[in-house]
This record gives C-alpha cells, sequence and structure tokens, in this order.
C-alpha cells in the first residue's frame, strides 16, 4: 500500500518577505564562511598554541572575567533600581545605560580617557591621592570591557525584572522578610535565568572588546593586549595565524549563543511551568521537619492577642475596629476599593494611607516587614523555586528562626490543612487547590497579627473550595488576630465571617453582622450577590417609584422621597401564563429571556418594559408544565408583603 505522505499545515511565506529574509541570512552567514575557507587547518593547533597566542587568551580571560565580576557588582543593583524604583531623570539613566551599546567603541575610548586619563577628569586625582594610572594598564583594559559590556547585563536583568509580578516580592515582605531578603532570597532566584542570560553575553562583549581597549588601554603585550588586539596586529605580518585566531574567538561566541538557545533577554521563572522534583540541595530547601523532636508554639497557641483599629485615607476614608479573633468579610463590585483595602494595611499602596495599630503597637510608620501584617494574594503567590515545605518557613526563616526548628513549625501547619505530605515538592508539582492550602499555611506560620486574604478560594472547584472553607474557619477560631477577607461568594462571606464590610467606590456602604446583611442588604451589587432581586428606586405616596420605571407597592411604605431599594427573593416570584387574579399587588406581562440552572431548581430571567429584569426561582416541574422556553411571554407577580424595603 502506498504511504500518503502528510505535510505540515500552516501560512505560506509571503514570497516578498521570504527572500530579503534568506538574502539577510546569506548576508550573516558569508563572513562566517570567509573564516572557515581560509582558515588554515593544518597549522591551526600551532597558531593557536604559539606563545603569543595563549598570553593573549590568558589575559582576555583574566579582563573579562574581572569585566564580568564588576557588571554584576554595579549592574544587578542599576536594573533592580530602573525596574522596581520611580525616580526623577529615570529615563535618562536608562539611556546612559544604552548608550555604550550605539557609541562607537574608539569614541567610548576616548571618554574613558578623558574621565580616568592622567589629563582627564579623575584621572590626576586617583594618580595623585590612590597612585592608581588605569591607561595603558591591566585595569585599564578591564574598565575598558566593563564600560562597553555592563549594558548587556543591565538590560537583560531589567527586562526580567519587569516580566516579574511584585506580588512576589510583597508577599515575601508580608511575611517579614527585609528588602535585602527579599532581594537575594525571591527576586534574584525568580530571574536567574535573565541574570544568566545576562553575564553570559556581558562576558562575551567583554572576552571580544577592541576599540574602548586599544584607545583607553593601549595594546602592550602582556598588560593589555587581549586576543582581539592581537588579531589586529597578527593581520599585518600572519594573517593565517590572524585567520585561526578570529576562528577561536568565532567557536567561543557562537557555543555562547547555543548555550543560551537565543534567551539572551531572560526571564523569571514560571510558575506554571513543571520542574524536576525538588532534591532538598538548595539552601532553601535544606529544611528536615524531623531534626527537632519538640514543635515550637505558634500564634494560635501563644494567647496572645492583637484587636485592630485603622483609619484608611486616601480613596476615602474608613474606620475599622475589631476585637482580637474577629474575621472580617469585604465584599462589593469591582473598583469599588477592596484590594487597596488590603494594600493600604500593607503600606503597599501610595493611593491610599491607613492608620493602623494592632493590639498595644501602633505600626503606621513600619515598613511592611515589620508590621506583623501577613497576606495571601489572588493566586497564593507561592514560591516556584522552594519546596512547600520552604515557601511555608520563609516567614519563620525571616524572622530569625532556626533552620530546624522552623521546617519543624512549617511541617506541622501543612499537616494541619492536610497537605503534609507535598512538604518537598514545588508549586508546579501540586495542584490549585493544594497550592491555596500552602499559602495559607505559610501565612499562618509567620504568626503574624493581621491577616489579610484576597479571595483565597476563588480559583478552586466547589469540592476543594468546601474543603479549604472547613479548615481555614478551624483555624480562624483559634487566630488571636484579625482576618479580613475579600471574596465575591456569599457562602464564603456567611460561612468565614464575623462580619461583613461593605465597599462601594472606596465608602462603606454597611458593615454588620452576616445575617443581618443577608435579610437587609444596603447595596443592590451585595444583594445581588445573595442572589436577591435589587431595585433602587424613591420613596412615594402611591410606593416605590422605580429608577428603572414602574412603581412597586409594598406593605411597609417608607416616608415620601426617601431614597431606597427594594429588595424581592426569587422564589417570592410567581410566573403565570395568564394575568393572575389573585392577590399579588404587584403584576406585570414580561418575556423569559434566560432559564439557568441553580441547585435542584431553575432560575427564569424575565424582561418587561413596565419593570427592571427580574429573576424568578421555580421548580423544575413548575417549568414543565408551564412550557416555559426562551421568548415565552407570562406574567409575573409578587405581593406586597415579599418586597423589603431598605433606606438608603
Amino acid at each position: 500500500m502506498r504511504r500518503l505522505r502528510h505535510r505540515a499545515t500552516g501560512p505560506r511565506v509571503p514570497i516578498a518577505l521570504a527572500v530579503p529574509a534568506l538574502l539577510a541570512v546569506v548576508f550573516l552567514l558569508l563572513p562566517l564562511a570567509g573564516i572557515l575557507s581560509r582558515t588554515s587547518w593544518h597549522d591551526l593547533g600551532t597558531h593557536l598554541t604559539s606563545p603569543g597566542t595563549t598570553e593573549a587568551l590568558t589575559l582576555s580571560l583574566i579582563v573579562s572575567a574581572w569585566a564580568l565580576g564588576l557588571s554584576v557588582v554595579l549592574g544587578v543593583p542599576l536594573a533592580w533600581l530602573l525596574a522596581r524604583v520611580e525616580f526623577p531623570g529615570k529615563a535618562f539613566v536608562r539611556s546612559l545605560v544604552l548608550l555604550p551599546m550605539v557609541l562607537p567603541p574608539t569614541v567610548g575610548g576616548v571618554a574613558l580617557l578623558l574621565a580616568f586619563g592622567r589629563r582627564g577628569l579623575l584621572g590626576p586625582w586617583m594618580e595623585d591621592t590612590f597612585g592608581i594610572t588605569l591607561p595603558f594598564h591591566t585595569s585599564g583594559a578591564v574598565l575598558a570591557a566593563t564600560f562597553v559590556a555592563m549594558p548587556f547585563l543591565v538590560i537583560s536583568l531589567e527586562g526580567a525584572l519587569g516580566g516579574l509580578h511584585p506580588r512576589y516580592e510583597e508577599t515575601a515582605a508580608s511575611l517579614g522578610a527585609s528588602p535585602v531578603r527579599v532581594f537575594f532570597t525571591v527576586t534574584l532566584p525568580m530571574v536567574a535565568p535573565g541574570l544568566v542570560a545576562g553575564a553570559a553575553l556581558t562576558w562575551a562583549r567583554a572576552l571580544g572588546e577592541f576599540g574602548a581597549t586599544i584607545t583607553f588601554a593601549g595594546n602592550l603585550p602582556g598588560t593589555t593586549q587581549t586576543l582581539p588586539l592581537q588579531v589586529y596586529l597578527l593581520l599585518q605580518d600572519d594573517p593565517e595565524a590572524a585567520t585561526s585566531v578570529s576562528l577561536l574567538l568565532l567557536v567561543i561566541a557562537m557555543a555562547m549563543l547555543v548555550a543560551l538557545r537565543g534567551r539572551w533577554t531572560g526571564t523569571p521563572n514560571s510558575p506554571g511551568k513543571r520542574r524536576a522534583p525538588a532534591d532538598d540541595s538548595g539552601p532553601a530547601a535544606r529544611l528536615d521537619a524531623r531534626a527537632v523532636p519538640e514543635a515550637t508554639h505558634d500564634s494560635a497557641d501563644t494567647g496572645d492577642t492583637w484587636p485592630l483599629h485603622a483609619t484608611v485615607t486616601g480613596f476615602d476614608h474608613l474606620t475599622l475596629d475589631a476585637d482580637a479573633g474577629t474575621t472580617i468579610a469585604v465584599v462589593g463590585p469591582n473598583g469599588a476599593g477592596k484590594t487597596t483595602l488590603l494594600r493600604a494595611l500593607l503600606g503597599l499602596t501610595p493611593r491610599a494611607h491607613a492608620e493602623l495599630r494592632l493590639g498595644d503597637s501602633d505600626v503606621t510608620t513600619l515598613p511592611p516587614h515589620r508590621r506583623g501584617v501577613a497576606w495571601v494574594p489572588q493566586d497564593g503567590a507561592l514560591f516556584p523555586h522552594m519546596t512547600a515545605l520552604a515557601n511555608t518557613a520563609y516567614g519563620l526563616r525571616s524572622h530569625g528562626v532556626p533552620r530546624a526548628e522552623a521546617g519543624r513549625s512549617a511541617q506541622r501547619w501543612l499537616d494541619r490543612l492536610d497537605v503534609g505530605h507535598l512538604a518537598h515538592r514545588r508549586p508546579a508539582q501540586i495542584s490549585g487547590g493544594q497550592a491555596q492550602r500552602v499559602a495559607l499555611a505559610r501565612a499562618l506560620a509567620a504568626r503574624p497579627r493581621l491577616l489579610l486574604l484576597d479571595e483565597p478560594l476563588a480559583a478552586l472547584d466547589q469540592t476543594t473550595r468546601a474543603h479549604v472553607r472547613h479548615t481555614l474557619r478551624r483555624h480562624l477560631d483559634g487566630f488571636g488576630g484579625v482576618c479580613l477577607i475579600v471574596t465575591h461568594d456569599p457562602v464564603e462571606a456567611v460561612a468565614l465571617a464575623d462580619r461583613v464590610l461593605v465597599l462601594d467606590g472606596g465608602r462603606a456602604l454597611q458593615d454588620a453582622p452576616p445575617t443581618e446583611v443577608t435579610r437587609h442588604p444596603r447595596s443592590p451589587w451585595v444583594a445581588r450577590m445573595l442572589g436577591r432581586n435589587a431595585w433602587p428606586g424613591l420613596a412615594t405616596a402611591e410606593g416605590i417609584q422605580l429608577a428603572g420605571g414602574g412603581v412597586l407597592i409594598t406593605s411597609d411604605p417608607l416616608p415620601p422621597g426617601t431614597d431606597c431599594l427594594a429588595i424581592i427573593a426569587p422564589e417570592a416570584v410567581a410566573v403565570h401564563l395568564e394575568r393572575p387574579t389573585g392577590s399579588p399587588r404587584n403584576v406585570w406581562p414580561g418575556t423569559v429571556r434566560e432559564i439557568t440552572t441553580s441547585g435542584s431548581r431553575l432560575r427564569v430571567l424575565i424582561t418587561s418594559d413596565r419593570a427592571p429584569d427580574l429573576v424568578a426561582e421555580v421548580t423544575p416541574q413548575a417549568v414543565a408544565e408551564l412550557r416555559l422556553v426562551e421568548g415565552t411571554p407570562v406574567w409575573a407577580g409578587v405581593k406586597a408583603v415579599e418586597v423589603s424595603v431598605v433606606a438608603l
């Protein structure tokens, strides 16, 4: 039987683009082919092992290594500054970093000579004070190589830092890590690809530096004559040897590019990328949960309590007071200020300022890592380069707890949240629900005084969410501080919280127990979140004049002129095919627009030109008997006693 060959499908390459692209490849390839074709292969070993070549190669390696070291020491902080800090003149500083990349190397050498030469700006002072002369010295070659090569490291690392979301660093700070500790334990490990790529390119550029070196440091054999400078001299006396040495530099450069595999900018470690199982070989992973026979006390076991008092200004004025052990659910529509409130309490946003007192301590002026406020962002922000155990112990280690003791305590917290068996796995090797529990364990293990959870269960499936919610509720019962939970789930608000804080536009619309908010919501958004029909309107003598049109009759009228919110439970709405003749005082015609499932019942959306959209909750049997489908004309009826009215 004849085999059929399947060609890969895909868009055809336009000829107008393919031809210039091929010409570009040929243009770049021809010079390399010229070196390969003119290399004297039988004399290659002799040329590369000659005393002059080995001496120049040794000097090149020394100069490039020192240039790389200086670039790392000076360039890494500069890259972090450009990526993380806003300051006047930032665009100018970035232009200075890019300048050596576009400046002709000889011009760079002249600039260095006028700055550090014997007649330059700093040269005479350095020579008189320290006896240091940079031109025509190996240190001058190092300085020239650093000047032209360091931008590769800065630009590469800045790009990697720009791709790293600040929430990892902010979460580490909320666990008690100082900025320096965050930088070395979280930031650098997560941008390691960018750092390695930048360092490799910096070293390769320093190894091949020519123009700035010969202009500033000269061409002295054994002192400043690096391999590229020797190629320049060999072209005049021994072209075949020059070709052989050029081939050596070409091989080094190509090997470096192949090793980088084109990733010259580098990228932070992706939390979603699967990694090899943890081998506990790194310092962050060497936490032995069995090293200490006696468990240490956690914050929930010490009996310490930290009531909360906070006054938040900026997006609006808000005062929060809560006794120790209180859990507050923060709800509201998108843009209401929920996350801004949490970040203000953490001290992480200029948009709002929080005067914060925890227990007897005023922490308003303290930096985030000294406030005792732990934060769990929406995705958990587990550090991808650490195991679950190392993640959980991070806050304890940041507070100076010995490694073994921190590991023991972290293991106990993981066991409490039923993820102890995952201690030596990394975040990419566990599920979303497990990662959320590890993030909660990490925050609780840090012994915070205030716990902030930003939709911690939003990404979980219903079964996992119920389990984690039960576990979290059990541990919050023994928590000695205050917990704020941002949520859009009414079940979470009712099941976890002692109070519900309703925000809208940065204002507190309601702060009450969940039962009170459920019975009398003061926000249309909250009422709809709870599954109610919520219609704003104005009280009149005839009833509620609805903002969307129509009048609603109630059994408990408000004084005329009062802004109010009419709330109707979906199960209180009756649906008929004909106009009802019974007791409902509020009836209007409409059309079925949508039918959705809600547990064991169905929710029917009814639209009408006489009233706002209305949701009715009925049984599947009723839908079948009424033969309701989208587009069916119906009559909706609501008794006056079923309408709850809240004054706004």
